[in-house]
């Protein structure tokens, strides 16, 4: 079968299909001394994997919407409406309280980064038949991957990481209901399991980015929330498995085929394309992350002088996560003419 690779075979397996494997591979070898690397170099490690992983994918989008001559063309009245509905339900919200903020917001990511897989999975599902029933069993395998692995978290409170913040999910220590979920889990894994080996016996067919994509998944999804319970080891598997392909498919798609022209930034019209592209995105990451530090956490970076009192947070937290919270958002329209890629 012709492999439905995304730009090329190279490319793709480096950066959209090898990251869960590369990152599993380095927990397996070093996992014990993780947490003193996590102790240690925290800075180091929230700079790499929050900043220039987590916050710059956010604003790889930027290239799909805002400044993309093409995209802004065809959805501007949505490209203004959204981040507007954004921020006056965020700032609503947090009125209610912070808990309920933060809530809402970790649960909305939980489902962006669970439906970025399934849309790589349907990319690299396109040239396959349209069989309903194939198209539903393949749903049932990819959120198999995601969902019990958030199910688990939910119903085992002794996790020593956080999506964003403490207690930001609902969640009950239900032993007996993780297990029988867990039979589910393995179940629907052997299944797929079995009908790769039957449909490639049956055919001599294999789909080879579409397969590692489902086994990526399901490992840095499995590995990094429900067997290992370090949150250095669930940082690594959640924003390098999302983040860094969501970037190159940004990047291969909307900028790498000569479309220069078509953004609304004189400098991009330059032979060093991908080099732009990142400082871009690390540049407004770590603007970002240092406002964030310098106005509300201040945990890596301290300046008094610059601190938002909390009576104020109610509209200073919202404005900041309106580029999260908007690209999460917009994600769900914006690549829907991508299924014929």
């Amino acid at each position: 079968m012709i492999q439905p690779w995304i730009h090329k075979k190279q490319t793709d397996v480096v950066f959209i299909l090898l990251p869960p494997f590369f990152i599993a591979l380095i927990v397996l070898l070093f996992h014990e001394k993780l947490a003193a690397i996590q102790g240690n170099y925290s800075f180091l490690t929230w700079l790499i994997f929050i900043v220039f992983i987590d916050v710059a994918h956010v604003y790889a989008s930027l290239f799909k919407t805002y400044l993309n001559k093409t995209e802004v063309s065809k959805h501007k009245k949505l490209f203004i409406v959204v981040p507007c509905i954004c921020l006056l339900l965020s700032i609503a919200a947090f009125i209610v309280s912070k808990d309920f903020f933060w809530s809402v917001l970790a649960y909305i990511a939980v489902f962006h980064f669970i439906r970025q897989q399934y849309g790589f999975m349907r990319l690299y599902s396109r040239n396959e038949p349209k069989k309903k029933l194939k198209l539903l069993f393949d749903k049932i395998v990819i959120y198999n991957a995601t969902v019990f692995p958030m199910l688990f978290w939910f119903l085992n409170p002794d996790r020593h990481f956080n999506w964003f913040v403490s207690n930001e999910f609902l969640q009950s220590n239900q032993p007996q209901i993780t297990n029988i979920l867990f039979v589910c889990f393995v179940i629907i894994f052997t299944a797929y399991l079995v009908s790769v080996v039957y449909g490639f016996v049956k055919t001599k067919q294999f789909n080879i980015p579409k397969n590692l994509l489902l086994l990526g998944t399901y490992i840095s999804w499995y590995l990094g929330i429900v067997h290992y319970n370090n949150e250095l080891i669930f940082t690594a598997f959640n924003v390098v498995s999302h983040g860094i392909p969501y970037m190159a498919l940004v990047y291969f798609k909307e900028i790498k085929p000569n479309k220069k022209q078509n953004f609304y930034l004189p400098f991009f019209q330059t032979k060093y394309l991908l080099i732009v592209f990142l400082l871009i995105l690390l540049g407004l990451a770590f603007l970002e992350e240092l406002i964030w530090e310098v106005t509300v956490w201040e945990e890596h970076f301290q300046f008094t002088e610059f601190y938002i009192p909390d009576n104020l947070h109610f509209i200073w937290i919202p404005f900041l996560t309106l580029p999260q919270l908007t690209h999460y958002v917009l994600d769900g329209f914006i690549w829907k003419s991508k299924k014929s890629l």
